[in-house]
């Protein structure tokens, strides 16, 4: 039997924030990665320099490492942030009809699509699947807004597929 999930969004305020978050938490996750190796790398050279007899001759190369990667850390809550603050006037009714051959999706007289050959994989967080076209997330479906029968009917879809899962 085909799949066929429906499901409305509802013009929710809090809604496109939401979405604007998870989808920038997906995109800049590797900064906060990026940032931990440089501040530690600073730490250490610090640390190391302090210890040698040239003890301030590099401690502002140092010093630059642990400043970049703390601002590297900083930069993906910023952004999330500020796509929170930005969305939160994007509220407008929408929808998915998700079946075997695409993700379909409606906000407001916008529509677009997503066939699942194009899927490379699918994420969870604690909120949506976050689906990647390529290494980009693409765009997100909402499992609260889901019935438990149509998340766990389309859970098993993207299981079987081998989408959703560890990458």
């Amino acid at each position: 039997m085909p799949m066929q999930i429906r499901f409305a969004v509802p013009a929710d305020p809090a809604y496109p924030a939401r979405v604007a978050a998870a989808l920038a938490a997906a995109r800049l996750r590797r900064f906060g990665y990026i940032g931990a190796v440089l501040a530690a790398i600073g730490v250490i050279g610090w640390v190391a320099s302090q210890a040698s007899d040239r003890g301030g001759r590099f401690a502002s190369l140092w010093t630059a490492f642990i400043v970049a990667g703390v601002l590297s850390m900083l930069y993906a809550p910023w952004v999330r942030w500020r796509a929170r603050r930005r969305s939160g006037g994007y509220a407008v009714e929408g929808g998915y009809d998700i079946d075997d051959r695409n993700i379909m999706m409606r906000s407001g007289p916008e529509s677009g699509g997503i066939a699942w050959d194009g899927v490379e994989r699918v994420t969870e967080t604690p909120d949506f699947w976050i689906v990647y076209v390529g290494r980009m997330p693409a765009t997100v479906i909402p499992r609260w807004l889901m019935s438990a029968e149509d998340a766990g009917t389309l859970r098993a879809f993207m299981t079987e597929r081998g989408l959703l899962g560890s990458h």
